[in-house]
């Protein structure tokens, strides 16, 4: 966490808001924001647009957590929870809600470095993990594409597999395209015919 980062901290406590500052400050020259109301909370965090969010509760419940994370956006940035309790229920939703980092205990000043630094570094994993299988999915639909493309050219030529692979991969170099994209012309065209 060498990077100077900008930092949201929500925490409707101003003396705890304080310690939270003096805090990431002794960590580095971080450009820090305080929300303490939580009204409107999304439209305030995505006005800040932060590298990361903290958010202090003493006391969460799934209702709090569920509105947070909706508002924190721990899809697009790591997002650190500290409350001073917990119990299973709350973990999983927190966990489940997207929470990079649910640390149960409250916020302590000597905890925040190796808190934020996992917190960063399970959103990138996290991050990686989402973009390998999105990808992954979009293998396995252009592989479904390229099969039925396969077996309306086999049908249509009478001809077996590796002749239809052949001949599609022979057209999609033929046209400077993807054979995924060639497969999905010919099945759009089959369906536009039947």
């Amino acid at each position: 966490m060498s990077e100077r980062l900008k930092i949201v901290v929500v925490e409707r406590d101003p003396d705890r808001a304080r310690m939270i500052v003096d805090g990431l400050l002794d960590l580095g020259d971080h450009r820090i924001h305080i929300i303490a109301e939580e009204t409107a909370l999304a439209r305030k965090v995505a006005e800040q647009r932060p590298d990361i969010v903290l958010i202090d509760l003493a006391d969460p419940s799934r209702d709090a957590l569920e509105e947070l994370a909706l508002a924190t956006g721990p899809l697009e940035r790591p997002v650190a929870m500290f409350v001073d309790r917990s119990d299973h229920q709350l973990t999983r939703a927190a966990i489940e809600a997207g929470m990079s980092a649910y640390v149960v205990g409250g916020l302590q000043k000597d905890r925040l470095r190796p808190i934020l630094d996992a917190a960063v570094a399970r959103f990138h994993m996290v991050q990686r993990m989402r973009t390998e299988l999105a990808a992954t999915r979009r293998a396995l639909e252009e592989r479904k594409t390229i099969d039925r493309a396969k077996g309306i050219v086999m049908k249509a030529r009478g001809i077996d597999e590796a002749a239809a692979y052949a001949l599609l991969r022979k057209a999609a170099m033929d046209q400077g395209r993807k054979l995924a994209e060639v497969a999905a012309a010919i099945v759009t065209a089959s369906e536009l015919l039947s």
